[in-house]
């Protein structure tokens, strides 16, 4: 008889390998199968991540290598080429080399005893009885069956075994679609700073970044719900008043295309045998469409409920929604904040953005953020910043503007 692991996880990027690792130090056997031959490939984001999350997640300080640069400084700007320069007191956000920032995450669950099949592809989840007992695998033109008591997806955005269950899987009408090039030959860039451009003719229902390394290349992309990203991207380089000054000589190495969900998470996160962790679940952040630092979270959980399933011999989704609880009870207070700061930013007309960006500066609301050292729980982040006067000020401005804004889209 084959061996049945206590866990399987479907994906190694990093949500599904520190999962991997949580429980292995929690004693499970797991297997993580990946569908790449190498972990960290395609690379599908900028890696920019907040250090004080890092740190929370024990994960920092990371290998020199890992990280490229250090930020405690960005500048925001609008269509028209107005800008907002925020510098803050000590770096608080970090660009990484997310290969090698997957693959440190992978190692340490390897060397923990985690077993991890690449170039294995899930092709269906195993279903008996109403729960989900384990994966059927394709590897080399042959399939094979694995045994789990408990299945945790990890898969990303794709969601193809997230929707063979009866869960509902992420709202296609929220995904915007985002291009992230590496490039290279770029004129008079500040590269303590990140840069984050907006305006509909650039990145219509989103924004642009161009994010600096110390070897003097850059990550720049952007993403959109309406259009082509390589031709917004074209756009951004050659037309925005400010990026092009930077971009225009610029030489693109590689560049890689994926979809971000910004719709807040899935209605639910678990079944019988079964929860969905990361991206594949939409635990992303809605404003800024971060997703590594959520999903990362999401395998700490997830993984502290697998092994409690596992040691009661409780694998209903009766017990398994304890996940989704206490996921929720700790992030569920930042997304609606950060889901109506989508819907507010998306209603702006780029006019009326560049009018903000003014106000901002008028009322000296960007040096009121100096000590800010929180950027992804971003609902408590900005309670904790409103007894600022000039921070209670710029969000009555931004409360009359989103009144008038939603009346007027209401008519």
């Amino acid at each position: 008889m084959k061996e049945v692991q206590d866990i399987i996880i479907i994906g190694g990027g990093p949500v599904g390998s520190f999962a991997a690792l949580m429980l292995s130090k929690l004693g499970k056997k797991v297997a993580v199968f990946e569908e790449h031959e190498e972990i960290g490939q395609p690379n599908h984001c900028a890696g920019h991540l907040s250090i004080n999350s890092l740190k929370l997640l024990g994960l920092y300080p990371l290998p020199h290598d890992i990280i490229e640069n250090e930020f405690s400084k960005a500048t925001f700007y609008s269509h028209d080429g107005e800008c907002l320069p925020i510098e803050l007191s000590k770096p608080v956000t970090c660009v990484v080399n997310r290969k090698l920032f997957d693959k440190h995450i992978f190692h340490k669950a390897k060397n923990a005893g985690v077993r991890f099949h690449l170039n294995s592809r899930v092709k269906s989840l195993l279903i008996e009885n109403g729960f989900v007992k384990g994966v059927k695998t394709s590897w080399n033109d042959s399939e094979k069956t694995f045994r789990s008591k408990i299945v945790l997806d990890a898969e990303g955005i794709s969601s193809r075994l997230l929707k063979q269950t009866t869960l509902t899987p992420l709202n296609p009408t929220k995904l915007v679609y985002a291009v992230n090039a590496q490039v290279e030959n770029l004129h008079n860039l500040q590269s303590d700073k990140v840069h984050v451009y907006f305006g509909k003719s650039y990145a219509p229902g989103f924004y642009a970044w161009v994010i600096p390394k110390l070897d003097g290349t850059a990550n720049v992309g952007l993403a959109t719900n309406n259009g082509n990203p390589n031709i917004f991207l074209k756009k951004l380089m050659f037309d925005h008043p400010i990026a092009s000054l930077h971009l225009s000589q610029a030489i693109i190495k590689n560049k890689q295309f994926h979809s971000i969900p910004l719709g807040g998470p899935i209605p639910k996160l678990y079944l019988n045998g079964f929860m969905a962790l990361g991206d594949v679940a939409s635990l992303v952040k809605p404003t800024t469409g971060g997703g590594i630092i959520f999903g990362l979270r999401s395998s700490i959980i997830a993984s502290q409920v697998a092994s409690q399933a596992i040691n009661n011999k409780d694998l209903s989704e009766n017990f398994l929604k304890q996940y989704q609880h206490h996921y929720m009870k700790t992030f569920n207070f930042d997304f609606q904040i950060m889901l109506r700061m989508r819907a507010f930013f998306n209603s702006l007309s780029d006019k009326k953005f560049s009018k903000m960006l003014r106000f901002f500066k008028k009322t000296g609301f960007n040096k009121s953020l100096r000590s800010i050292d929180e950027i992804d729980l971003q609902g408590r982040a900005l309670f904790k910043a409103i007894i600022k006067p000039k921070v209670s000020i710029t969000m009555v401005y931004l409360l009359i503007n989103y009144i008038l804004t939603n009346s007027l889209n209401s008519d």
